[in-house]
């Protein structure tokens, strides 16, 4: 399925919009540091105050994925597959792409990421 805007023009004029209704598209980068996002965390929230109906990752193991025009068009054909109205994005990175008790022990610091150590995230609780 080939779009007929460039998918990463599409997502940029989609998320500049603002909250347009439900179904939302949240996508979050991660990335080893605060310039290369490695990881983009897609989903889709069909309602207020309720989780994801679907969750899809995508990963670069060399460049970023913010440039990986593959990547991007996968992004886009996944929100239009829900028919989203919104798309919550932003560009800075959300934090370290390895995930706390899967790939490395809870409350512990991400051995692959020491650039994340100490330093607070975007939109983390507390």
């Amino acid at each position: 399925m080939k779009l007929g805007l460039k998918p990463r023009k599409w997502l940029d004029k989609k998320s500049k919009l603002g909250f347009r209704g439900y179904p939302v598209g949240t996508i979050a980068f991660y990335g080893p540091d605060a310039q290369r996002a490695s990881k983009v965390a897609v989903s889709v929230i069909v309602a207020p105050d309720s989780e994801p109906i679907e969750l899809r990752r995508w990963f670069a193991e060399s460049g970023d994925v913010r440039n990986d025009a593959t990547i991007l068009e996968e992004i886009a054909i996944f929100l239009r597959g829900h028919e989203v109205h919104s798309v919550a994005m932003v560009e800075e990175m959300m934090g370290c792409p390895h995930e706390e008790g899967i790939d490395y022990p809870e409350g512990e610091v991400c051995p692959e990421c020491p650039f994340w150590a100490g330093r607070a995230r975007p939109f983390a609780d507390g």
